[in-house]
């Protein structure tokens, strides 16, 4: 990796605060916004629960697309390039949703989605440790800030997606997928204009040493997460909805699982410092999987409102806690390889989480039922993550 450049860098928070609008684009848009528009596209376009649920499995298999070439687009292009055309990328999906209501061209569009969400996340949180790295005592917060990007994605979306719905009414659900587009070609703007830096910030002659077996079990617990976090956040809009919950009740819902990662930075600071392998995953990942069982309690304003909070603070620092035991365990050299490792992992779960629990939800004709199997998959994931031990110390 090459020394940071202390003059680009010279202000750490407010550029990773740029380069969280990548996830902002590509995850918390692009791939959370289609839960806000499921349920109106459902109806309108005649899918059961099993195409819905493909249609996450589509763009999961783009994330697991784009994660593995996520390290020979970096060494060619560079992180900044890497960030900028995959979040250009989830763009053009977004447009692409809009003009269209035909299955396959809606599949590509979400399989793009995930390829050009993956290279931004992978390039951003990359290019966002090594910002980071320029203020060690800071560090771990500086790096959390990165991860509350898709916040402000599910805020904005929650915000929009389910008042258009109401006042345009049933099978407008195009008109979302334009009001997202337009949104995100805003938010990219800073993305674009910020001194990333220039060239490639991996220097290709350095080997990325990254080896499977020492993490094998960190490996099996992220899976777990990426396959049982996208049920909660694929299907539980439709749960409030068929709970009786409209706009106010969706975006209330939606709004408070983005607002609480704003919090993520203050609320894990000291979690994200353990440098004691998975524990801090553990930690976290067992909170998230509380959050998903909440709702197996009941319907309650109250009840769903906690979850969507306790999910939501818990969601987002999982990703970052993975890329802070990165940080810990490997030489800078290793971030891209080990990072993209992760995500692929991580996106694989995602991958096989939708279509799997739409199809439960087809066979047994509960969402309910699916949910406890989503908050039994992050349960198990936060077990394994106890016993992944340091990989040895950092270069």
């Amino acid at each position: 990796m090459k020394a940071p450049d202390q003059h680009i860098y010279a202000h750490p928070a407010w550029l990773i605060l740029i380069l969280s609008l990548a996830p902002t684009i590509g995850l918390g848009i692009g791939r959370f916004a289609y839960a806000l528009v499921l349920p109106d596209m459902r109806d309108a376009l005649g899918w059961s629960y099993s195409a819905a649920g493909f249609m996450n499995t589509i763009n999961a298999v783009g994330y697991l697309a784009g994660a593995l070439l996520a390290s020979r687009m970096i060494r060619r292009f560079g992180l900044p390039q890497t960030v900028r055309w995959g979040t250009l990328a989830a763009i053009a999906s977004l447009t692409l949703c809009a003009v269209s209501g035909n299955f396959f061209v809606l599949s590509f569009a979400r399989l793009l989605a995930g390829v050009g969400a993956a290279g931004g996340f992978v390039g951003g949180a990359a290019l966002a440790a090594t910002i980071a790295q320029t203020r060690p005592e800071r560090a771990n917060f500086l790096l959390s800030l990165y991860y509350a990007g898709p916040g402000l994605g599910i805020i904005s979306s929650g915000l929009i997606a389910p008042f258009v719905l109401q006042g345009f009414g049933p099978g407008s659900w195009w008109i979302v997928w334009w009001a997202m587009t337009l949104l995100c070609a805003v938010l990219i703007l800073p993305l674009l204009l910020a001194p990333l830096g220039s060239g490639a910030a991996i220097d290709s002659a350095a080997p990325a040493k990254f080896s499977i077996r020492p993490v094998l079990v960190y490996l099996i617990g992220y899976f777990l997460f990426g396959a049982g976090y996208i049920a909660y956040m694929t299907f539980m809009i439709a749960y409030v909805r068929d709970a009786g919950g409209g706009a106010l009740a969706q975006s209330a819902f939606w709004g408070l699982i983005g607002l609480s990662a704003f919090v993520t930075p203050w609320v894990w600071r000291r979690v994200l410092a353990l440098d004691r392998g998975g524990l801090a995953t553990t930690i976290i990942l067992g909170t998230n999987a509380v959050g998903a069982a909440l709702p197996i309690f009941g319907h309650s304003v109250w009840l769903l409102a906690i979850s969507a909070l306790v999910f939501g603070v818990a969601f987002f620092a999982v990703v970052g806690s993975t890329t802070a035991f990165v940080r810990f365990n490997y030489p800078p050299q290793a971030w891209p390889t080990a990072i993209a490792a992760l995500t692929i992992s991580f996106g694989i779960g995602q991958t096989l989480g939708p279509i799997v629990v739409g199809a439960i939800t087809d066979a047994v004709g509960s969402l309910s039922f699916a949910l406890n199997v989503s908050a039994a998959m992050l349960a198990l994931g936060a077990v394994l993550s106890a016993f992944q031990r340091k990989v040895g110390p950092k270069a």
